[in-house]
């Protein structure tokens, strides 16, 4: 549907507004990861700070947590980079018409008769 296009990315071209959403999301999941990072951190912080020897022991789990959560936030960033990628490909490959999917591949608009 029309109504279900942004326009403004690229040159005048549309882009399928499941696109954006997608985007919403995974920015919302990076952000949530990020928020739990600095909740671990701080508690690595403390426990460390406190030399008690179960709290430091605790902090190698934590530590870990927290390395598997980055490589979260990177795997995140890199799917949206190859997404926004083939995003302006696609809408730079095709005319004004051109329509990116929200599966990724580029679309045409029917021209009327």
């Amino acid at each position: 549907m029309e109504g279900d296009t942004f326009s403004g990315l690229g040159n005048g071209s549309q882009v399928d507004g499941k696109i954006l959403q997608t985007f919403q999301k995974s920015f919302v999941q990076v952000q949530n990861i990020l928020d739990q990072n600095r909740l671990l951190i701080n508690e690595i912080n403390q426990n460390h700070e406190s030399k008690i020897p179960d709290n430091l022991s605790r902090n190698v789990g934590l530590i870990r947590e927290l390395n598997n959560n980055i490589r979260r936030v990177v795997d995140l960033y890199a799917d949206l980079s190859s997404s926004f990628t083939k995003s302006v490909e696609a809408s730079s490959e095709g005319d004004s018409s051109g329509v990116l999917k929200s599966d990724g591949k580029a679309g045409h608009k029917r021209k009327p008769a």
